[in-house]
């Protein structure tokens, strides 16, 4: 499940990026949110073959650590005035339902060491 959602959401990132460079002209923001946005993803999925316990840990923390970078880019952009609270908000969602899920996993790790 995990891995879908953030795969879906590298991918809307993707489109994203393309719709703040081809239609806002903006090209520094989106680059970062285009890195950490795809980021999320690669360390789920990196996840997959951890070889140990801790490595997991740390692909999931990565993981969420690039979330909440996305997150305050996604900010960024919307408090710039550069997208509207409506495409701010469709983004937003996705990504919180995707940090909460990794909150979760990071938590139950620790618990478990």
């Amino acid at each position: 499940m995990l891995h879908k959602k953030t795969l879906d959401f590298a991918v809307r990132i993707v489109n994203f990026y393309k719709y703040l460079t081809n239609d806002k002209k903006e090209y520094v923001i989106s680059k970062q949110i285009l890195r950490s946005g795809t980021s999320i993803g690669a360390n789920v999925r990196e996840s997959k073959n951890a070889q140990t316990d801790p490595d997991y840990l740390s692909k999931m923390n990565i993981a969420l650590k690039e979330a909440d970078e996305t997150l305050y880019w996604l900010e960024v952009l919307f408090h710039s005035e550069i997208i509207t609270e409506e495409e701010y908000k469709s983004l937003e969602n996705d990504l919180k339902e995707i940090i909460a899920i990794l909150v979760s996993i990071v938590k139950k790790l620790k618990e478990k060491k």
